[in-house]
Parts: structure tokens; sequence; C-alpha cells
């Protein structure tokens, strides 16, 4: 078991060498294996970077991202700008289909409305906004009708278990309709992230309960 000043050594080398994060701003304090970010951060992309790059970290069991987005000169919008900027984004996403997505702007937080057919749709357009300047945060509340769902669900969710950078051995995958519900153990927050993101990339899948824990 990693002390907390380990742990916080570890995150702020992670942080360091992360490619799109500038760290110089942001401090770290770890207490039982929880980490909290606090600092400032330039684009809302950066924060989003900075979370991924301690969740990969083994021994962290959360994150408390508390990093706020201050844009620079260069890359302040109004949120007239954002607007626009989001809805030429979202026209050239081909995974969103025209139409069906629409955002509001507000202080720079983007809010995504809308009905698509399946979660990648969904998780597409939250995507393609995330990284434009002026961006402080994304409220995505596009909605999910999926098709009648395809197949044998449960078996497809678990085909993620053949996935190299996942141990899924103790994950317990249990479907009810649209509805995947997660139970059992990983070995870091990235798994854990990972088994997520492939339950709700399935065919048919609406909801994800992600009972996970992680037991580093």
């Amino acid at each position: 078991m990693k002390t907390d000043r380990a742990l916080q050594e570890e995150v702020l080398f992670a942080l360091t060498w992360e490619p799109d994060v500038k760290a110089t701003h942001i401090r770290v304090s770890v207490e039982g294996g929880v980490v909290t970010l606090q600092g400032a951060v330039t684009t809302y992309y950066q924060k989003l970077a900075a979370n991924r790059a301690v969740r990969r970290v083994y021994g962290v069991r959360a994150v408390a991202n508390d990093l706020a987005v201050k844009p620079t000169p260069s890359t302040r919008r109004t949120d007239v700008e954002i607007a626009r900027a989001v809805a030429k984004v979202l026209r050239g996403e081909g995974a969103v289909p025209p139409g069906t997505v629409s955002a509001t702007v507000d202080d720079g937080w983007v809010t995504l409305t809308g009905t698509v057919a399946w979660p990648y749709q969904r998780m597409a357009a939250e995507a393609a906004v995330e990284d434009l300047y002026g961006v402080k945060g994304v409220n995505n509340s596009i909605g999910v009708h999926p098709p009648a769902v395809a197949g044998e669900l449960k078996e497809t969710i678990e085909a993620f278990s053949c996935r190299a950078e996942i141990d899924a051995r103790d994950v317990r995958v249990e479907a009810r309709g649209g509805t995947v519900i997660l139970t059992g153990r990983v070995h870091s927050l990235f798994e854990r992230d990972e088994v997520e993101r492939v339950a709700r990339s399935a065919p048919g899948v609406m909801n994800v309960e992600d009972r996970l824990q992680v037991c580093a």
C-alpha cells in the first residue's frame, strides 16, 4: 500500500509529463488515496487531461478535480463566439446526426441537449466541443433512445475482458433491458473508466450503473 506522500509524488510526476497539461499552477493533495487537484488551467481540455493522467496512477482511489478554467487573452471567447464554434464543430462531427443536438452557452459553460440513437453519438458530441477555446465546462444532457437491443447484450459487453489493458476477471455484468449494472473489482480507476466506457458503447445500452470497486 502506497503512502499518501508517495502517491502525491507519483501524481505530480504524471502531471508534469502529461503533454496536454501545463502543471505549473496545479496543486496536488492526497488523503487516504483520494487526490484533490486545485489551481487553474487555461482550457477545459487541460482540466480533463489532468483528470485522466491522475486516474492512470496506480493506487489512486478517487479524484476531486477542483481546477478552475481561466482562459488567457488569446483563448478567451464570448458566449456568442463559443456558441458559433460549437454549432460549427457539431455540423462537422460525422458521428452526430444532423439536427439531433443543440447547445446553449452560459458564462463559458456549454449545455448539450437533444436525442440520439446510440451512446457513442452522445459521447462524440461532448468530445467534439470539450477542446474548443473559451469552454469552461460541458453539461451533457443529450438523451439516448436506441433501436431494439441487438443480440446478447451481456455477452457483447463481457467481451471487454479480452482487452489487454483491462483485467476483467472480477467484473460481473448484469443486463436489465437497456440498463447495464457493473459490479465486482478492478485494480485502478483507469480500468474502471475503460470498463464503463466499453459498456456504454455496446449496442442497445441506454444507461450504465457503475458499482465497481477499486482495489489497488
